[in-house]
C-alpha cells in the first residue's frame, strides 16, 4: 500500500538514482574527513607534503560539490507525492528514523484502508436492506390484523409512588426477605435487600428498571464512610462474587420492558432461592461443595441449585 501512495506523483527511476547519488555524496564527505584525519603523512619535504595535502583536499571537496550538484538535479526530477491523499499531516510519520521499531505510518495506512472498505460494504448492505422492506401492505395484513390492539407505549420514567407500591407489595410477598428503599440521588431508587441471615444485596434501579446488583455477605459492611450504600466495592468472599455474577446474568434474562413490575418480581423470586445457599446440594452431582464453593447457580425456571461447572 505504501508503494501505491508513493508512486502517485513520484518518478521512481529518478528516485532510485537519487538514492545512489546520496550514497556517492556520503562517500565523498567521508573521504574529506579521512583526508583531514590523516593529514600530511608522506615522507616528502615539508613544502611537498603541504602541496600534496592541499591537492588531495581540493580534489575531495570538488567530489563533494559534484555529487551534491547531481543530487540537487535528481531531486527536481523525483517530483513530490500527491497532496490529495486523505491522511494529511500523518504522512510525516513516514519520516521517523525508527520506522522498523514503531511502524505507525504503515499501520495507519492499513487502518484507513479497512475503514474505507467497511464504509463501502456498509453502504451496500444499507441499500439491500432498504430494498427488502419489512412492512406489510394493507391487503396482506387482513381484517384480523387491523383489529389487533396496539401495544401500549412504555416509558422509563414512572411515578415514585408507583415504584414504592410495587416494592412494598414484593416485600410483603416474601417474609424471609426484607427490602429497604432509599433515594439518595433524587428519583432513582436504591434497594438494600436482606435475605435471612445469608446475604445482602444492593440493587440500583432507574425507575423500575434494575441497572446493577452487588451481593455481599450478611456480616459485611454495605455502607461507605459517609453512610451511603456502597455500590462499587465487591464482596470479600469468592462465593458472593460468584452470586453477583449470576445476578447480573439474571438481569439480562428477565427482560420485559412492557411490564417492568413483573421483571422486578421475577428477579426477587429468583433471588429468594438463595435462602438455602449453604444448605442445598447440587442437583447434578449431589455434593454440597465443589472447589470449596457451594452451588451458586440457580436455574431461572426451576430455581434448582447447581455448581457453576455442573450447570453446563
Amino acid at each position: 500500500m505504501a508503494d501505491g501512495v508513493l508512486s502517485a506523483g513520484v518518478n521512481l527511476e529518478a528516485f532510485a538514482q537519487a538514492i545512489s547519488a546520496i550514497q556517492a555524496l556520503r562517500s565523498s564527505v567521508t573521504r574529506v574527513f579521512d583526508c583531514l584525519k590523516d593529514g600530511r603523512r608522506n615522507k616528502e619535504a615539508l613544502e611537498g607534503r603541504e602541496k600534496s595535502f592541499v591537492s588531495i583536499f581540493q580534489e575531495s571537496l570538488h567530489s563533494v560539490s559534484r555529487d551534491l550538484g547531481e543530487l540537487e538535479r535528481l531531486s527536481n526530477l523525483v517530483g513530490k507525492p500527491s497532496e490529495n491523499h486523505p491522511l494529511h499531516n500523518s504522512g510525516l510519520l513516514s519520516l521517523d528514523p525508527v520506522q522498523d521499531k514503531t511502524p505507525l505510518y504503515s499501520q495507519l495506512l492499513q487502518a484507513y484502508k479497512w475503514s474505507n472498505k467497511l464504509q463501502y460494504h456498509a453502504g451496500l448492505a444499507s441499500g439491500l436492506l432498504n430494498q427488502q422492506s419489512l412492512k406489510r401492505s394493507a391487503n396482506q395484513m387482513g381484517v384480523s390484523a387491523k383489529r389487533r390492539p396496539k401495544a401500549q407505549p412504555t416509558t422509563l420514567v414512572l411515578p415514585p409512588q408507583y415504584v414504592d407500591d410495587v416494592i412494598s407489595r414484593i416485600d410483603r410477598m416474601f417474609p424471609e426477605m426484607s427490602i429497604h428503599l432509599s433515594r439518595p440521588n433524587g428519583t432513582s431508587a436504591m434497594l438494600l435487600v436482606t435475605l435471612g441471615k445469608v446475604l445482602k444485596v444492593i440493587v440500583v434501579m432507574r425507575s423500575l428498571f434494575i441497572d446493577r446488583t452487588i451481593v455481599k455477605g450478611y456480616h459485611e459492611n454495605v455502607y461507605t464512610d459517609d453512610g451511603k450504600l456502597d455500590i462499587w466495592s465487591k464482596s470479600n468472599y469468592q462465593v458472593f462474587q460468584k452470586v453477583t455474577d449470576h445476578a447480573t446474568t439474571a438481569l439480562l434474562h428477565y427482560q420485559l420492558p412492557q411490564m417492568p413490575d413483573v421483571v422486578v418480581r421475577s428477579f426477587m423470586t429468583w433471588l429468594r432461592s438463595y435462602i438455602k445457599l449453604f444448605q442445598a446440594p447440587c442437583q447434578r452431582c449431589g455434593r454440597f461443595l465443589q472447589d470449596g464453593l457451594p452451588p451458586t447457580w440457580r436455574d431461572f425456571r426451576t430455581l434448582e441449585a447447581f455448581h457453576d461447572t455442573c450447570r453446563q
